[in-house]
């Protein structure tokens, strides 16, 4: 019996669907690959956006607004203020360190310093790649005093710079005007699925739409407690770079399990300031692991558990494959939209070919929506 209703479900019809959806899909792929660098503003723009709605939803209450612009902009500049902050009262002290590894670095090379032979492959690997004083230049120049000094001069240093401003103003721009009309857009999205299927194709997003919601929302937030963490734990050991290393380690966090590849340059960090004879390589690693495994204590045992609550449905590994294979495919974009993308074919994947649902369940769950 199954047999037959197997026959009478792959007809001729449906399998000319499923092909026609396969090409488009494929096709859609190559064309966002090939638009890559013009969309990457706004793929960005949307997940900054989509992160900053429940900030939005915040101020709108607080200022008992009907509309979303006022709130919006509020929201933007809240953000824009504390990364302004951040970057205004650390880049000095970062740009500081910076210079004690590059003198350092130089110290031995130049043999003023003797060189003991298993950090020689370590300072050659870190001079090669890292070049801390061509960083230490760069993140000098974002200084603002030295960029009103320098005026006029400063464009017509580098057209890729200009580019490079103008790109990150521009996902400003989306951003402000993708949560200006967020509700409208959402429901724009609704209307691009063909009304014939759209019952069933809403009961998957909505899936998908918590789904993202709890997992984006919630682990950005662990993700945040994480960076704090971290920043004041590699400070209380003396880690150089203490405040760059947290917040890296905190934006890997989105990722499970991604942020423990921070051990690589902590690791470098170490030897090369154990290299000044003040403290030994072993010393000041082991302390920076006891901030990795305190920090990961409070994380996984005290804040995942509170936030975040059940699990979104994909496990580690399938959230890495996923982003390994959208993130080859369309780069940066892919790895954005990696886990909606996804988390939406799985959940298709359960509700209509695994456990396919009756007609008649999908129409009352539509009706519950």
């Amino acid at each position: 019996m199954s047999e037959q209703n197997n026959t009478h479900f792959w007809n001729i019809d449906r399998i000319m669907k499923l092909i026609i959806g396969i090409a488009i899909a494929i096709a859609l792929v190559i064309l966002v690959g090939y638009l890559s660098d013009v969309l990457l503003p706004f793929f960005i723009a949307c997940f900054i956006a989509y992160m900053l709605q429940p900030l939005v939803d915040l101020n709108r209450r607080f200022i008992h607004e009907k509309g979303r612009a006022v709130s919006s902009i509020l929201s933007l500049l809240e953000v824009l203020a504390i990364v302004a902050g951040i970057i205004y009262f650390f880049l000095p002290s970062v740009v500081r360190e910076l210079d004690t590894l590059s003198g350092i670095i130089h110290e031995v090379t130049s043999g003023k310093r003797p060189l003991p032979q298993e950090y020689i492959m370590i300072i050659d690997w870190v001079e090669k790649y890292i070049q801390p004083s061509a960083l230490k230049s760069q993140l000098t120049n974002l200084h603002l005093g030295t960029l009103i000094s320098k005026g006029t001069s400063l464009l017509n240093e580098s057209i890729t710079v200009i580019l490079d401003i103008l790109g990150w103003a521009l996902t400003v721009v989306y951003v402000l005007f993708i949560l200006i009309d967020y509700p409208q857009i959402v429901k724009g999205f609704k209307l691009i699925i063909p009304h014939k299927y759209r019952p069933e194709a809403m009961i998957v997003v909505k899936d998908v739409q918590n789904s993202m919601d709890h997992y984006f929302r919630g682990q950005g937030l662990v993700a945040l407690c994480a960076a704090v963490f971290y920043c004041i734990g590699f400070s209380i050991v003396g880690l150089p770079l203490a405040v760059p290393m947290g917040i890296l380690v905190g934006i890997l966090y989105m990722i499970p399990y991604f942020q423990y590849v921070t051990l690589i340059p902590v690791a470098i960090i170490c030897a090369i300031y154990s290299l000044s004879g003040d403290i030994t390589f072993m010393s000041l690693f082991g302390r920076s692991l006891l901030v990795y495994v305190v920090s990961q204590c409070i994380c996984d045992y005290i804040l995942t558990p509170h936030i975040m609550g059940k699990e979104m449905g994909m496990n580690a590994a399938i959230i890495l494959l996923s982003l390994s294979i959208w993130g080859s495919l369309l780069g940066i974009i892919g790895m954005i939209i990696a886990l909606p993308v996804s988390s939406l074919i799985m959940a298709y994947y359960e509700r209509y070919i695994s456990y396919p649902r009756s007609s008649t369940e999908s129409q009352n769950e539509t009706e519950s929506l």
